[in-house]
């Protein structure tokens, strides 16, 4: 198997992601710049955190439009996993290759700490590592972490069992003091109609090592290995 992580100007969460797969899976990986349509036969596509493009306009306008994406957008068409984490999520929404949006935090301020999430499924090629229920740790680092989509929108993600993630307690309480951001729903990681394609604020390639304070984010990428492992 084969990872590939893009690499926007204004990333800067892609080493840690590269690391994560050469060093903890220890797994083939190589990086894909963003003016390239070239793709490098991987298996999986990971987008990593940062701030592509500056941010400029909303967070991920501009990346939606480079060249790797469109590569990006026919592979998940025809199946490829796709992990996008935190910018990376933002940058999926806005590609259309997820639903909803990511907005502003609704305190206005940027934060980066330690939150605990609610795994909601478990029936993911990204999440079969865990099992529904459990709570796991991870830190988030964002200014537009903020996740909204309409109310139809939203009854689908339930009904299709496509919400991965919500912010909760460290007893696995959905409340509202544990949403950092105020998300709607406490809604943290989103899957796609063909639930080959998950975008996630929270960073797993940053909680993949006890040395980090949590190894939890572990089993997203040790789920991902699995299933390319068996196909």
């Amino acid at each position: 198997m084969k990872f590939g992580v893009l690499v926007f100007p204004g990333s800067n969460c892609d080493h840690d992601t590269y690391h994560v797969i050469a060093e903890v899976a220890r797994q083939p990986v190589t990086f894909l710049w963003h003016d390239s349509e070239d793709l490098q036969g991987v298996d999986a596509v990971l987008v990593p955190g940062g701030f592509a493009y500056g941010d400029y306009l909303r967070t991920g306008a501009i990346a939606r439009f480079s060249p790797v994406m469109q590569s990006v957008k026919r592979f998940a068409e025809s199946g490829g996993l796709v992990l996008g984490i935190c910018n990376g999520f933002q940058i999926l929404t806005e590609a259309g290759l997820l639903p909803g949006a990511l907005m502003r935090n609704a305190g206005l301020k940027y934060i980066c700490k330690q939150v605990h999430l609610r795994t909601e499924t478990a029936d993911s090629p990204f999440t079969n590592r865990l099992t529904k229920g459990e709570v796991v740790q991870m830190p988030i680092g964002h200014m537009e972490g903020n996740y909204f989509c309409e109310q139809d929108e939203l009854d689908r993600l339930e009904a299709e069992d496509r919400i991965a993630f919500r912010y909760c307690t460290a007893e696995g309480e959905t409340t509202a003091e544990a949403n950092p951001n105020g998300s709607l729903s406490n809604i943290a990681g989103i899957l796609n109609a063909g639930r080959n394609v998950l975008g996630m604020m929270p960073h797993p390639d940053r909680s993949s090592e006890l040395l980090l304070g949590s190894a939890d984010g572990w089993k997203v990428f040790a789920s991902m290995v699995g299933v390319l492992a068996a196909r």
